[in-house]
């Protein structure tokens, strides 16, 4: 093991049953609390239960190696609550054993022990080291859980966790705040731009843990224990694994949902920018990079190409005739993306009908708008809904007004969705009413509901490539073809740095299709020489991410309106020398697309994402475990992307057991050690594992 489990030493009121042995099913309690439980245990249906003072607690088998566990206040487990977890379980074997008032569940490498007090501990079943255990939170009151209410049979939910001396802490979705390893941070549950909650955790110990709940909360890793909270919800719910993170990743995909093959198109070289305004503008740069001869494989057409914001329609004054534009793009080899947005100008077309419906996100309190947009035909922002992803009867609607303007007269079938977090304004989830339910039980969930529409849709249609590119996504987003990119972000080397770390731990949240704005979103001069360096170091990193896009509201820039548009944003905007480098990496990406295509069936087969942190290949070398300025590229190819202004030499590190050849030059070193290596402006480096072939030098 990575780093050995060793037990916890436990604190006061955590000692094990004490005094005159109870009944069968029972036991005895510690003296330290003024009032302890003494709780009953049954085996119900393969499931561990034990009960105490309202408070009823399950495990039960949850795929090999995996248990979920359930808690909830006042009355017995239910079933049904909004979650990530897919409705069946994997099969798999497990024993109860239920003597000496402990009870305790086996389930391949995990063991679950419970005490009389209904404490849960996670054990390693080889040796029973200890992986996990709950704590509490003080040995009198409260105990390890928390419930709170806040009314109508909702509580704000604690759950503590010991912590670990040495312990490392990554996952939990795509942050900025630059930290691979997150012990010690303090991370708020919620959805925001650029901030994306995916609640599964991946420990330096040998687990794997999903806090199962959309509620809106947050997770404290601190050096004295890690607290999960969630502000309003019915019941605590989690999932855990024991195992290396590769094996981990494979349980948890298998949970929560495997990522769609990857299209081959989406492999290659997208371009973009804030935004191409007209059909004649996009078509021009999709000529354009024909006509240079270089790989490019889709376009997106951006936001406000809509009639009004909510009609999801192109607008004829702009775009005369999709039908030809689609045509010409595919006989070119490029796949058109179009923008997609969830909210419904009160101009669109479909806002009575939908409102009357009910099929918009609902406020406890004041009127339904939720946001202040520009739209066309009006000199002001007018005030946006936004359609209720969590409903069915909405999703319906939603996917049928995209499939008649979209699908069935263009054969439109890529979707950008923006602004699903969504993008309210301001985010006050208290006040809002999903379908679903209230907004701090299940806030969290609507970007992973919203790409559900556009998956189920396009395979009721018929259609067998899906892919859709989110802003937001929530545990299980990845099951539905979800792409996620890391949002409006700056234009600077710092940024960049932050992304490395922010990708790594999406990788780890079980999404495999990830990817940033090359070049950062926020301004940005192509005219600069210092941001044409950052641009050119992005596009190395871009290159050899999981996809490969250019985006960007670059300067000048113009007021947020119907009619902006940004700089320029093509690999030719940025003078000949930094244009010539950027080609060079648009044709090793288009090299490299078998081997990426190679990874992403990986990624859909196993779970095993595509961008890797050192320690997922070599869990052994505790060193990997701490590098968080490279990574693995699949299997085979480690990336080590220049960070710094100015930089002309790389050190990198290479994992202990095996052998690494620098791809651009043939020099050959052992793992387990700090290379320095040239990196002029053209070449990011780049090794290659034990003797790996790849097309990296042209």
């Amino acid at each position: 093991m990575n780093q050995p489990a060793e037990n916890h030493p436990g604190q006061p009121g955590q000692q094990g049953p004490s005094g005159t042995p109870g009944q069968p099913g029972q036991g005895s309690a510690g003296l330290a609390q003024s009032s302890p439980t003494v709780g009953t245990f049954r085996e119900r249906d393969g499931a561990l239960e034990w009960s105490g003072r309202q408070e009823t607690v399950r495990v039960e088998p949850w795929g090999p190696d995996a248990v979920r566990v359930r808690a909830r206040l006042g009355g017995p487990i239910l079933d049904g609550l909004p979650g990530a977890l897919l409705d069946e379980a994997p099969a798999t074997e497990a024993s109860v054993k239920i003597e000496d008032g402990r009870g305790q569940l086996t389930v391949g490498a995990l063991t679950v022990e419970v005490d009389a007090e209904g404490l849960v501990r996670f054990l390693r079943t080889d040796d029973s080291a200890e992986l996990l255990t709950e704590e509490r939170a003080h040995f009198w009151w409260p105990g390890p859980r928390l419930y709170t209410p806040v009314g109508n049979g909702h509580h704000r939910l604690e759950q503590r966790f010991a912590a670990y001396e040495g312990e490392k802490l990554y996952g939990l979705g795509q942050h900025q705040h630059g930290l691979l390893d997150q012990k010690g941070a303090v991370l708020d549950l919620v959805q925001r731009n650029a901030e994306v909650t995916i609640p599964v955790l991946t420990s330096s110990r040998g687990y794997t843990l999903l806090w199962n709940s959309p509620a809106i909360g947050r997770v404290e890793l601190a050096g004295n224990g890690t607290r999960w909270v969630a502000d309003s919800a019915r019941q605590i719910d989690y999932w855990i694994t024991a195992g290396q993170p590769a094996d981990a990743q494979r349980r948890y995909s298998a949970v929560t949902g495997r990522t769609p093959m990857l299209p081959e198109w989406a492999a290659g070289f997208w371009q973009c920018k804030l935004r191409y305004r007209t059909q004649d503008e996009l078509l021009g740069v999709a000529r354009e990079y024909k006509r240079r001869g270089l790989p490019i494989d889709a376009i997106v057409c951006d936001f406000f190409h809509w009639t009004h914001l909510g009609d999801w329609k192109f607008d004829p004054a702009e775009w005369p005739d999709p039908a030809a534009m689609r045509q010409e793009l595919e006989e070119l080899g490029i796949k058109l993306v179009v923008s997609v947005w969830p909210s419904v100008s009160p101009l669109s077309e479909n806002h009575q009908l939908m409102e009357q419906r009910g099929y918009f996100i609902g406020t406890q309190y004041g009127p339904m708008a939720h946001a202040d947009w520009p739209d066309k035909e009006v000199a002001s922002t007018v005030q946006v809904a936004f359609y209720d992803a969590t409903n069915p009867e909405a999703r319906d609607f939603m996917w049928s007004r995209i499939k008649e303007n979209y699908l069935d007269p263009y054969g439109i079938t890529a979707f950008w969705l923006d602004a699903c977090e969504p993008e309210l304004k301001p985010g006050f989830q208290e006040n809002l009413r999903y379908w679903a339910g209230p907004g701090l039980e299940v806030g969290n969930m609507y970007p992973s509901e919203n790409a559900r529409t556009f998956y189920e849709g396009m395979i009721a249609a018929g259609e067998t490539e899906i892919v859709t590119l989110n802003r937001s996504a929530w545990a299980g987003s990845q099951r539905y073809g979800a792409a996620l990119w890391s949002g409006d972000i700056g234009t600077d080397f710092a940024t960049l740095r932050r992304q490395i770390a922010a990708g790594l731990n999406t990788s780890l949240s079980g999404i495999p299709w990830w990817n940033t704005d090359i070049g950062g979103f926020h301004g940005g001069d192509p005219d600069d020489p210092a941001y044409r360096e950052v641009m050119i170091r992005w596009f190395q990193f871009g290159a050899l991410s999981p996809l490969m896009r250019l985006h960007g509201f670059r300067d000048p820039g113009m007021p947020l309106g119907p009619d902006m548009t940004g700089g320029p944003n093509e690999v030719w905007s940025y003078g000949e020398e930094a244009g010539t480098i950027m080609e060079k990496y648009l044709r090793l990406r288009e090299r490299l697309k078998p081997y990426v295509l190679d990874v992403m069936r990986a990624a859909h087969e196993e779970g095993l994402p595509v961008m890797r942190p050192l320690f997922l290949e070599f869990p052994d070398d505790q060193a990997t475990w701490s590098v968080a300025d490279s990574y693995l590229f699949g299997p085979d190819l480690l990336v080590a992307p220049v960070l710094t202004a100015g930089a002309s030499v790389r050190t990198a590190y290479l994992p202990a057991g095996a052998r690494w050849t620098d791809a651009w030059t043939g020099t050959s070193y052992e793992g387990g050690t700090n290379v320095t290596v040239d990196a002029p402006l053209d070449r990011i480096p780049l090794f290659l594992r034990d003797g790996a072939v790849l097309p990296i030098a042209e």
